[in-house]
């Protein structure tokens, strides 16, 4: 059933009449009762009664109109539905809000159906799914194991194949240790691109709403759908247009960071170093160079989240009911938030300091890279561990995750194995805030989807260039200055002419029909965003159109205008602009 529900597939059930979304919907709510009690993935599965205004809303609409057209999904109790109790997994704290989250209602005026709010550790506090009043979360493959946390029951709702998709929320790593323990692409955006308001927070200043799908594509789609400045959450940003749905799309040579061998920790599995080596080798065959990188500043950036004052905003959440109602909040969240009374302002501040200075460092390691590759976890642990060790092993569960909210990155994390016993391993993309849409495009290559769509795009544009700003070159400091680098040097698609133009310090690149000929060139990359003021800068008769490289890609480059050869020398025969001053 679980493939049924993929966002594509159960489009065409509708559209194809075999199943209507009342009936589809009806029957996933009788298979969640059937499941709950063993896995205790809903804290409110909708009645009846409740799902009818939703699916009333459906009938009479064409499938066409909504891009969510009867698509199930569940979310994190955490997050408002407009008139069922919000519990954060705690029944004292319970309330029921008045209208639903921003996102939520995003997806349900999408056509959209809610079909229950889902377990979770406390107060998202957790990265096991065992910290609950309404029993623990066990995994869905493996009855030994946990779903992995906080988001607990949302990934078991799309595994278990009664929702299409669903929605987590990410502090430290729920929403991506869950999705490697239940074999699902787990999707932590940019800080701000899935809107925060109505959800409860855990850390504001670092929450992220996540989602949990079968495929990096469907949550490529979602993303789309819904990443849109909210004015209700003061933390919403602006999704760049670089970043958006036609970012998405089939991937070229890329440089992807592994850590160093003293970096990578797996707290003795012993199938995680051949899982993650094979993992890096699957990178490359997608046309990935590995970069072997510094992993130390992201840990130590990582402990920061609850050695440091962060544990303190958590507190400003908790702290009140926690000392009004002791019993009312677990034991072990109480462990948790222990210090939180005592951090001061001073110590808030020189932690801010510290993380800036890690951060400074771990941009300039991602400023060379297009993404980073790392184990979603370092070593999944049983039930039976957490409960001799809860603390121990759930921070276990977040070496690799703890750093990436601090620092603002991206991150996916995507299936990658199957271990020994059964249970599903899971690696991790992450890269620069707002390069969302390409690293979920690196995670669909890497789950081997064929994408036909135009190139993957990032928060990097390429320029083809074939003059003076060719390295060393006059004018190269300006893409220099703007943070460019040089990805290397080529030859043009057998289509173009080279001129010097009149002034006898510029070459013009002309694409002809016949009588063409391969021109040396090199291939920048620099920031999007520095990409408008290097264009201004251009000088008529030049400008930025598309240039064929000899691969066959085509990339954005130096052209002239036809206008700009009235006393031009044709020097094409010297095959590029450096051959041409050395002669």
């Amino acid at each position: 059933m679980s493939q049924e529900l993929q966002l594509d597939v159960l489009r065409e059930r509708y559209l194809s009449g075999g199943v209507t979304p009342r009936q589809l919907i009806l029957s996933l709510r009788e298979k969640a009762l059937g499941l709950n009690p063993a896995f205790n993935l809903f804290i409110h599965l909708l009645a009846v009664e409740e799902l009818e205004p939703y699916l009333a809303a459906l009938e009479g609409k064409a499938i066409d109109s909504l891009p969510l057209y009867g698509i199930p999904f569940a979310l994190k109790d955490n997050i408002d539905l407009a008139g069922i109790p919000t519990t954060a997994a705690c029944p004292a704290y319970a309330y029921t809000p008045e209208r639903s989250a921003t996102l939520v209602q995003q997806l349900i005026d999408l056509g959209a159906v809610p079909l229950g709010k889902t377990n979770l550790d406390q107060f998202a506090t957790g990265l096991n799914g065992t910290r609950s009043p309404y029993g623990p979360c066990r995994n869905s493959v493996h009855p030994d194991y946990p779903s992995g946390g906080s988001s607990a029951g949302s990934p078991l709702a799309v595994a278990l194949g009664v929702a299409s998709f669903a929605l987590g929320t990410d502090t430290a790593g729920s929403g991506r240790v869950p999705a490697a323990l239940n074999n699902l692409v787990g999707l932590k955006a940019t800080k701000g691109l899935f809107s925060t308001g109505g959800v409860v927070p855990a850390c504001r200043t670092l929450d992220c709403v996540t989602t949990f799908t079968h495929t990096a594509a469907e949550a490529s789609q979602l993303l789309a759908l819904t990443a849109r400045l909210d004015p209700r959450d003061a933390y919403s940003r602006a999704n760049p247009a670089w970043n958006d749905a036609s970012a998405f799309g089939a991937v070229s040579p890329f440089r992807f960071g592994v850590p160093r061998r003293v970096d990578l920790e797996f707290f003795g599995c012993p199938e995680g170093p051949a899982l993650f080596a094979a993992a890096v080798q699957r990178m490359r065959s997608l046309g990935g160079e590995a970069v072997e990188i510094d992993l130390s500043p992201f840990l130590e950036a990582a402990r920061l989240l609850y050695e440091g004052p962060w544990v303190a905003e958590r507190y400003s959440v908790v702290g009140e009911l926690a000392t009004r109602q002791p019993d009312a909040v677990l034991p072990v969240i109480h462990a948790v938030l222990a210090k939180a009374p005592g951090v001061t302002g001073v110590q808030t501040f020189e932690a801010q300091y510290r993380l800036q200075a890690l951060k400074a460092e771990c941009d300039r390691t991602l400023a060379e890279l297009d993404c980073v590759l790392t184990p979603t976890l370092a070593r999944p642990v049983t039930l039976a561990e957490l409960a001799d060790e809860p603390v121990l092993r759930n921070a276990e569960l977040g070496y690799y995750t703890h750093f990436m909210n601090l620092l603002d990155y991206s991150a996916v994390a995507v299936p990658s194995a199957t271990m020994a016993n059964g249970l599903p391993w899971g690696v991790t993309v992450f890269g620069r805030a707002f390069t969302d849409q390409y690293l979920l495009s690196l995670a669909s290559a890497y789950q081997g989807a064929s994408v036909t769509a135009p190139m993957a795009r990032n928060d990097r544009a390429r320029l083809v260039v074939c003059g003076a700003h060719l390295d060393g070159l006059a004018l190269n400091g300006q893409l220099k200055q703007r943070g460019a680098r040089l990805l290397g040097a080529t030859l043009s698609s057998p289509d173009y002419r080279l001129y010097a133009l009149a002034d006898g310090r510029r070459p013009g690149m002309v694409r002809v029909a016949d009588g063409g000929m391969a021109i040396a060139v090199e291939v920048w990359e620099l920031p999007s965003s520095e990409l408008g003021s290097f264009l201004t800068g251009v000088p008529a008769p030049l400008g930025l159109g598309k240039v064929q490289l000899a691969d066959g890609r085509w990339e954005t480059g130096f052209i002239c205008e036809g206008y700009g050869l009235e006393g031009a020398e044709d020097i094409s025969s010297y095959g590029g602009w450096r051959k041409w001053l050395a002669r």
